[in-house]
């Protein structure tokens, strides 16, 4: 919350305990900004909470709170009573004007806040397997993910990225034997192809290459049996260092990498079972070993141990799980594809049969990602003939356009992602818009400068001139910002953040037209050219924790 609603919230939690004797419980008041500000600058609907609790009618409490407030607020105007009982304040305009000098004095660290009170989060996202490049879908769940974690620190939260590789399993056996067959293929050797469940696409033969150049033809007349081990190895080294760069390159760092088959060879598989047996919650029937997640709001129970002796995909995902709580993480965030969704209710299931709280665990679903071009969906890349990567889709439009893109649109919905327009420079193509905001900001800055029009710093502003409607509602707007970033960090939504975003640049155009800044005198000037630097510092807040660039021109 800004300084106003701290107070306002002060207030009512006060005059709450004042009236009725209580002290409200963390969250129980609420001080938002209202969709028409007609009706206010603040709401609190702290009157329509309480009737359960007071045993009162919401007019009746709201009249109550409302006659302790009108004694001990000094920065309300008005303070009014609308609908079956919301409470409207009409601040003072040297109240609402003081934010630009709280903008400018926090700078870089105005947005941040510590709604997240340094709980312990461990996010798990990307996390594809080290058998090929990254696709679109991937790309989504990266920026999406990142932008979280980045929302999230800037809450108090303390965060961890991380990427569970999988690497263990079938897959990977088949994955050895693709990179092998396109080897011997490179010495014209063909008695090996690669297998028909096995990865065709072409950047098996780049691998191949890289190893081919490394150890020649060492390994061409080795028994399979010794061959595919080391070609699973080297093969998986150098696709996941692709993937790692890749990543970078995006700006979609890791803390931590977590294998999969390292889970397997430190045995913590195989303490799975134990843990459940103790439980009482496993059983065998029909020579498997199951586990009872109909017991904890699974549809039906599932197999941990096959008969043949081998774990479902399951077993070491729990190990997995087991993992980051002994690490003291108290709150879990998996980022998976939307095709994951019917795995959701066993993951949980699990996590209650381990003794934790299954709301400790959260799944964020990414959909699908479709991108077009010229009204036409474009599934293959021109060079490869195979699914468009992150490095082709970041090499085509860049990095600003393709992290604003993936993070512009809730991540639950499908998404058409439009090259044409992330190419465009119009006003329809909303990271262009944004950067072009922040541009015209410092360009309007450098024309008062060029004239001679000197700022004379925030302690000398008195923004209470700021009296016009646009001023004041972009003031409002700018005012919001904490409470939008610790929103967005607590649903896990970016997009709320592009949003605000646009709402601000959309304010600022406004303001523009409606407010002249180099004909202004005096204290106007110089309010105005303060909100100026407030609106640019949050728009470069905005774009800069998001990874993308705030240019000065365009």
């Amino acid at each position: 919350m800004n300084n106003i609603e701290q107070s306002l919230t002060s207030a009512i939690a006060k005059a709450v305990n004042d009236v009725y004797g209580m002290e409200p419980e963390a969250g129980l008041v609420m001080v938002e900004i209202p969709k028409d500000t007609a009706n206010g600058d603040y709401s609190t609907n702290i009157a329509m909470r309480l009737p359960k609790l007071v045993h009162k009618a919401p007019q009746e409490i709201a009249k109550a709170i409302v006659e302790k407030l009108e004694q001990s607020l000094d920065n309300v105007e008005t303070i009014e009573i609308a609908g079956p009982g919301f409470i409207n304040f009409r601040m003072k305009k040297t109240a609402i004007s003081s934010i630009i000098n709280t903008v400018l004095e926090k700078g870089a660290k105005y947005g941040q806040n510590y709604s997240g009170k340094r709980e312990s989060v461990l996010v798990e996202y990307v996390s594809a397997n080290p058998t090929g490049n990254l696709h679109l879908g991937h790309a989504r769940g990266a920026v999406w993910g990142d932008c979280m974690c980045r929302l999230m620190k800037a809450s108090g939260y303390d965060v961890l990225r991380e990427y569970y590789i999988n690497d263990a399993g079938h897959q990977m056996w088949v994955f050895g034997q693709s990179v092998y067959a396109r080897y011997c293929e490179l010495f014209g050797k063909t008695d090996y192809p690669v297998p028909e469940d096995g990865y065709h696409s072409p950047d098996i033969i780049d691998i191949a290459q890289e190893i081919k150049d490394k150890v020649g033809d060492k390994w061409l007349n080795a028994p399979e049996e010794q061959a595919i081990p080391f070609f699973k190895m080297e093969g998986y080294h150098i696709q996941l260092a692709k993937i790692e760069q890749d990543l970078h390159e995006f700006g979609c760092d890791f803390d931590s990498w977590v294998s999969e088959q390292w889970i397997v060879d430190e045995g913590r598989v195989d303490e799975v079972l134990p843990v459940f047996e103790k439980k009482g919650l496993m059983y065998e029937e029909d020579g498997a070993v199951w586990l009872r997640t109909s017991q904890f709001g699974d549809d039906k129970d599932r197999v941990l141990k096959k008969k043949d002796g081998a774990y479902t995909y399951l077993t070491p995902d729990i190990a997995n799980h087991m993992f980051k709580y002994e690490r003291g993480y108290t709150k879990l965030i998996n980022l998976w594809g939307a095709d994951h969704h019917g795995y959701i209710p066993r993951m949980k299931a699990a996590i209650a049969a381990l003794g934790h709280d299954p709301k400790s665990l959260d799944i964020v679903l990414i959909q699908m990602v479709r991108l077009v071009e010229n009204g036409q969906e474009v599934k293959m890349s021109k060079r490869t003939g195979n699914a468009v990567t992150i490095r082709e889709l970041r090499e085509d439009i860049g990095n600003d356009a393709t992290r604003y893109f993936f993070v512009e649109r809730a991540v639950d919905t499908h998404m058409d992602f439009d090259l044409g327009l992330a190419r465009s420079q119009t006003s329809d193509n909303p990271v262009f818009y944004a950067q072009y905001a922040h541009a015209r900001i410092c360009s309007v800055l450098k024309k008062l400068e060029s004239e001679g029009v000197k700022f004379e710093g925030a302690d000398a502003v008195d923004a209470s001139v700021l009296t016009d409607p646009a001023e004041q509602a972009l003031i409002r707007l700018l005012a919001a910002f904490p409470a939008e970033i610790a929103a967005a960090a607590e649903k896990y939504d970016p997009a709320r953040i592009t949003r605000y975003c646009i709402d601000v640049a959309s304010a600022y155009h406004r303001f523009y037209n409606a407010c002249r800044i180099l004909d202004a005198e005096g204290a106007v000037q110089q309010g105005r050219i303060a909100l100026c630097l407030a609106v640019r510092g949050v728009i470069h807040n905005i774009l800069t924790m998001f990874k993308v660039n705030a240019p000065e021109t365009m």
